[in-house]
């Protein structure tokens, strides 16, 4: 819909006509003269964003037909009649059946003006909260992928775009910025929507587990294997695959999973049969797997395997203008779960929003909320404040000491308690160590600590 308001004029009186253009005209529509209804007919849409002005008396189709036609099309679109002949009961009826204004000619040109300006004010309205409820349908498709920033609506664009394929797909992003909401979409979103969506976590099973849970295994393939285990791939075959954390996958497993990418077959332990699969594999990673220097003993050859398509999830901080948005989504979600009015939203609450570096992502702002729908965060305090030296350095430098002060503040401030810390920074635990190691915590050091020790 166009800015400058639009009238579809219709009368057969070629001088009228052209009188009530000039008019409408001067007074800033954008006016379509049309000669007779059946024309009009043909040009109007759905998506017609403007008023229809017509005369009653016409050959062939009259201005109560047009009507009619039109409210069968969009019974929302403003139409305004004219007639010289002062029909009262006709105009009275016209009204009841849902045109939006009678004029009796002759009329003065100012009543012609606010009528269709006062049609175009309720037809812009109607098109607004359409556009908004199109907007919401949209988003409710696709939740908790909330987003209306550019790199957003890329992203479920190409979502959209490549979940019919049945490419492996890569997806990077930081811990909590929805990967395997993009996974569970791309499976959504496809033909294999009626198989398994079996996800595996590589990071969180250890090294003598996880080929088992992968590929499964036969009686007596190894000591405690008394029956016979279907692995995920097994089970995800005929739909998709989600590998999270695939860069902890260790390399005798990145060997046997890059031969099933290649050759679409596993062979279970304990066994030398072959046995196909028919998967869509979709692999995550935290770090950037292009990069040598992070991808450390993650195999080249099963990156470039994988790296068919790569998505890329934005981070919370780089979108903020999103935050808002699934702040609401995750605070009404909340209060429903909890059985909790919607809390109003103090100052405090929205500017920590804008101004917390959000390091967990959506994870740390779905948490939360929901702390906030249960009226314990209502007054969240301040992010904690880098030292003096915070201010020097690369920005890498700059974050990581940004990013270890937070880590220090949430022990001190949960007195070094793991499930306390772990939720209240909305991180896996496997990550939160990682960091400590990354960072040289000791956590140790900070059990019984609290704020009021100083």
């Amino acid at each position: 819909m166009s800015g400058t308001p639009s009238v579809f004029l219709v009368d057969d009186d070629h001088d009228l006509r052209k009188a009530m253009r000039q008019t409408l005209e001067l007074a800033g529509f954008a006016v379509s003269p049309f000669a007779s209804a059946t024309e009009v007919l043909a040009a109007l849409t759905s998506d017609f964003g403007g008023v229809v002005v017509s005369d009653i008396r016409m050959p062939g189709m009259d201005g109560l037909a047009l009507f009619r036609k039109i409210a069968e099309l969009d019974p929302d679109v403003p139409v305004i009649l004219m007639t010289g002949h002062g029909d009262i009961p006709m105009a009275v009826q016209a009204m009841q059946d849902g045109v939006y204004d009678f004029i009796a000619k002759p009329f003065a040109a100012d009543r012609l003006v606010q009528s269709a300006r006062r049609a175009e004010e309720k037809r812009r309205l109607i098109m607004e909260n359409r556009a908004l409820k199109r907007a919401a349908e949209a988003a409710s498709e696709s939740l908790p992928l909330i987003g209306q920033t550019p790199a957003m609506e890329r992203l479920r664009q190409t979502l959209r775009h490549i979940a019919d394929t049945d490419v492996d797909v890569l997806v990077a992003g930081e811990t909590g910025s929805g990967k395997e909401v993009v996974a569970t979409l791309l499976h959504q979103w496809s033909r294999r929507r009626n198989g398994n969506f079996v996800a595996l976590n590589c990071g969180a099973l250890p090294e003598t587990v996880i080929e088992s849970e992968l590929f499964g295994h036969e009686p007596g393939a190894f000591t405690g294997a008394v029956k016979k285990r279907i692995g995920r791939i097994e089970h995800a075959s005929g739909g998709t695959l989600f590998l999270d954390e695939i860069e902890a996958m260790p390399p005798a497993t990145q060997v046997k999973m890059l031969r099933v990418l290649e050759a679409r077959e596993i062979t279970p332990l304990g066994t030398n049969t072959v046995r196909p699969v028919d998967i869509r594999v979709v692999a995550a990673a935290k770090i950037d797997l292009g990069d040598p220097a992070q991808r450390g003993d993650f195999r080249e050859d099963l990156y470039y395997r994988l790296n068919v398509v790569t998505l890329q999830i934005p981070p919370l901080r780089e979108r903020r203008e999103d935050i808002p948005l699934l702040f609401s989504h995750f605070l009404k979600r909340a209060s429903e779960r909890f059985g909790r009015d919607v809390p109003e939203i103090s100052a405090a609450v929205r500017d920590h929003l804008m101004s917390h570096p959000w390091p967990g992502n959506v994870r740390e702002l779905s948490h939360f909320a929901e702390r906030v729908a249960l009226g314990v965060e209502g007054n969240p305090g301040k992010a904690p404040v880098a030292p003096a030296t915070a201010s020097t350095g690369t920005l890498p430098e700059r974050l990581e000491r940004y990013e270890a002060d937070i880590l220090k503040e949430a022990l001190t401030t949960h007195r070094g308690d793991v499930k306390e810390t772990l939720q209240a920074l909305g991180i896996p635990r496997k990550t939160f160590y990682d960091k400590l190691a990354r960072h040289g915590i000791n956590r140790a050091d900070y059990v019984g600590r609290g704020r009021e020790e100083g």
